[in-house]
């Protein structure tokens, strides 16, 4: 609940006049890269409860981050004309939520190194 209302709140807040769905695109790159760390690096030096990791991951950034916003979104693009714009939103979506999620996992090696 807590991160739909985050992802609602950055949408309007920095995205709301834009055709393009910057929102969502933003919000789930952020979300790869913040469950990758959490689930690499906070979890294992914060000892909580598996049932509480569980509801940070899966309930808050899962809240937080949405695939079906991105699939609505996609289809609207192809309905309206913008191929190009639907392909390229697909492809940044997909491959930037990896490379997200690989920094995310970097980041807390590099960290816990130090």
């Amino acid at each position: 609940m807590f991160g739909a209302m985050l992802r609602y709140l950055i949408g309007i807040s920095f995205f709301a006049d834009s055709r393009f769905p910057w929102a969502t695109l933003t919000i789930n790159l952020l979300g790869s890269f913040l469950l990758a760390w959490l689930t690499s690096y906070v979890f294992k030096k914060v000892r909580l409860s598996p049932h509480l990791s569980t509801a940070i991951g899966t309930g808050f950034v899962g809240s937080f981050t949405t695939f079906s916003t991105l699939s609505v979104e996609t289809i609207s693009l192809f309905q309206d004309g913008h191929n190009f714009l639907a392909m390229v939103y697909v492809l940044v979506s997909l491959l930037g939520g990896l490379t997200m999620s690989h920094l995310g996992f970097k980041v807390s090696k590099e960290v816990q190194k130090s």
